[in-house]
């Protein structure tokens, strides 16, 4: 049987935030506001548009890519403020296969480094396996540290490099590839539920269980050359 395609209706619920299919009536505005506090441009070293130079600039990308069933676009929304602070989609989604990526992953100042960034991972991955999908894969440029960091973290295992696989903004980019299978979710998962569990939270918000430490039994093969930092 085929796995479902990602539903436009379908809004993906957590504790810190909710992921909601991407619209630019709702979301543009509070999105350009968040990257805007982006101020050295880090942010869109390895993003392949941006920054931008105005709302109306971003609202009219957004507006190309809103509706789109591939990639499907969520907006990432902070349930304490109501306002979007981020952006993720589900790619190169293969009901045959029963492949499916998370990419297009944008997060703002306002949740980097947060346990938004990690719960609306978990609900993107989760909801991808209760679609029936048997393999979630994150790519990204070999440069991307912090990518390649968070993508083992998260429980996804190194499965390849491929050089001189595209260009970015006019540079050669060699791709790191990434996934995690639908035989390991079910610890993936406990190790996730684990991390988010208030209880794994000091008073002032500091982990006591790191998720790097959680996931690592489902890490098959790490990145070789870099050393995992700890996880926040």
């Amino acid at each position: 049987e085929r796995p479902s395609l990602p539903d436009e209706s379908v809004v993906l619920e957590g504790s810190h935030c909710r992921l909601e299919p991407l619209d630019a009536d709702r979301h543009s505005l509070d999105l350009y506001e968040a990257y805007t506090k982006d101020t050295d441009g880090r942010l869109w070293t390895y993003i392949p548009n941006g920054p931008w130079d105005s709302h109306a600039q971003f609202d009219a990308w957004v507006r190309t890519v809103h509706g789109k069933a591939d990639p499907f676009f969520y907006a990432i929304i902070y349930k304490s403020t109501g306002k979007a602070v981020g952006i993720a989609s589900y790619l190169r989604i293969d009901p045959v296969t029963q492949s499916i990526e998370v990419g297009w992953i944008t997060y703002s100042t306002l949740m980097q480094r947060t346990p938004i960034a990690t719960e609306c991972m978990f609900l993107m991955m989760r909801n991808a396996f209760d679609m029936g999908y048997r393999r979630y894969e994150w790519k990204c440029n070999s440069m991307n540290r912090p990518s390649i960091s968070a993508a083992m973290r998260l429980g996804m295992t190194f499965e390849g490099l491929f050089r001189q696989h595209t260009m970015a903004k006019g540079h050669n980019r060699d791709t790191a590839w990434f996934a995690i299978i639908d035989k390991d979710w079910d610890v993936a998962r406990a190790a996730f539920e684990t991390w988010l569990d208030p209880d794994n939270f000091d008073a002032d918000g500091s982990q006591k269980q790191r998720l790097s430490d959680l996931t690592a039994p489902v890490v098959y093969d790490r990145w070789p050359t870099l050393t995992v930092k700890s996880d926040h």
